[in-house]
């Protein structure tokens, strides 16, 4: 069994309050869990308004199959025009 953790640091730059950064986050998160079948969890910087910390999990019985999943996930989450990527870090266990 691999489990394989990411941490994708975030800038949400139309963001105005705290409720505009957990609207968008709320949709992020879903979108990614639905579509990857991954865990998602806000972990960082939660009274912010432009910046947030992702964490999302990964659990498989193949190393590549779950780093397959994750680089998927941090790309889609790329592709979404209301947040942008600073940084992203990986851990494997």
């Amino acid at each position: 069994m691999v489990v394989i953790v990411g941490e994708v640091q975030l800038h949400l730059p139309e963001s105005r309050s705290l409720k505009d950064k957990r609207q968008v986050l709320k949709s992020v998160k879903e979108r990614v869990r639905n579509r990857f079948n991954v865990s998602v969890a806000e972990t960082d910087y939660l009274d912010l308004w432009q910046r947030s910390t992702l964490a999302i999990a990964v659990v498989s019985a193949e190393a590549a199959h779950a780093d397959d999943a994750l680089t998927k996930a941090v790309d889609f989450i790329e592709s979404d025009g209301r947040v942008q990527i600073l940084e992203v870090s990986v851990e494997q266990f």
